[in-house]
């Protein structure tokens, strides 16, 4: 029996200094990829754009934006991007014009609910383990408002959003499921980008810590030079990461109580309802990648924050 093939639409909103980070990823011009490994460079060739940016896409938001006259905090959503894909099942077998011509279809449906004017980039990347389109656009409303929260919305705007996208597809593609959303299953969604960042952080921490242990480390300038850049990344990232992660610990702790809830059903109940509490369940227990994720981060040893202090202080001091 084959397994099913679902398409597959997520949403995420960027505000400020982060948007260099994800134009970075989608248009790849960093050099290494170590927070990603999935990132095949050799393939990197294959990827290609359906919409081409004209300009940096924090330049181009901006733009757009001033053009329309919106008022704007620092808080402000500035890019919403779309990641469009589908299971690794569907894409099986398919030449590189039918992959193409599935992203196309996405773009189509997208450019039918968003003014196409606002789209900054719509890049297909080839060079991961599953064919996806990062597609970048500004949340300017039709009346010429920024505002993500009415575009993107809540979570029955978003389940909206699934139902058409859904359905728009699998006109072409009848062999497409419409998979359950977040809002039905209880499950908020990590993104695969947080999961990296985190393995990412936890082996730059191991690096410092292995660099802290070298007993002549106080002799060796290049050493402190390394330890000193590796600081200024880590904690400053690692602290933005645990913030990021508070959001999802309300979601999931509603999400442990109501799993109790339903353990305690299952128990009891008859067998037409047996397979349905046991699917919702099945999302429900997947809570524990909240918990990997937090163990992955831990506390920043005493050690690195003390490192890091001195470094910082070093430094004011040469200034």
């Amino acid at each position: 029996m084959s397994k099913p093939q679902f398409a597959i639409l997520r949403f995420a909103k960027y505000k400020g200094p982060e948007i260099s980070n994800i134009e970075a990823h989608n248009e790849r011009t960093k050099e290494k990829y170590a927070s990603n490994p999935d990132v095949d460079t050799s393939r990197s060739h294959l990827n290609f754009h359906l919409i081409t940016p004209e300009q940096k896409y924090r330049a181009e938001a901006e733009q757009q934006i001033k053009g329309a006259s919106c008022r704007t905090r620092s808080d402000s959503v500035r890019v919403v991007e779309a990641l469009v894909t589908a299971t690794p099942e569907f894409f099986k077998g398919k030449k590189k014009d039918e992959v193409k011509a599935y992203f196309q279809e996405a773009l189509d449906f997208i450019q039918q609910h968003q003014n196409p004017k606002t789209i900054i980039s719509a890049v297909v990347h080839m060079d991961e383990k599953t064919p996806h389109m990062h597609l970048s656009f500004v949340p300017l409303t039709e009346d010429r408002r920024l505002s993500a929260k009415e575009i993107v919305g809540n979570k029955k705007k978003l389940t909206q959003w699934q139902d058409r996208f859904w359905e728009h597809m699998v006109k072409k593609y009848p062999d497409l499921e419409r998979g359950e959303s977040a809002s039905k299953t209880g499950r908020s969604h990590i993104p695969p980008r947080v999961f990296k960042e985190v393995v990412h952080l936890s082996r730059m921490k191991e690096q410092i810590m292995t660099l802290m242990a070298d007993t002549n480390l106080l002799n060796k300038k290049s050493k402190m030079e390394e330890l000193g850049a590796l600081l200024d990344k880590y904690v400053p990232a690692s602290e933005a990461m645990r913030t990021k992660l508070k959001k999802y610990d309300k979601a999931y702790r509603e999400l442990s109580d109501e799993n109790t809830a339903l353990e305690a059903e299952l128990k009891t109940a008859q067998n037409a309802g047996r397979e349905k509490i046991a699917n919702k369940l099945k999302y429900g227990k997947m809570e524990q990648e909240l918990s990997e994720l937090h163990a992955l981060m831990d506390n920043i040893p005493p050690e690195i924050i003390a490192a890091y202090r001195r470094h910082t202080v070093g430094l004011q001091n040469e200034r």
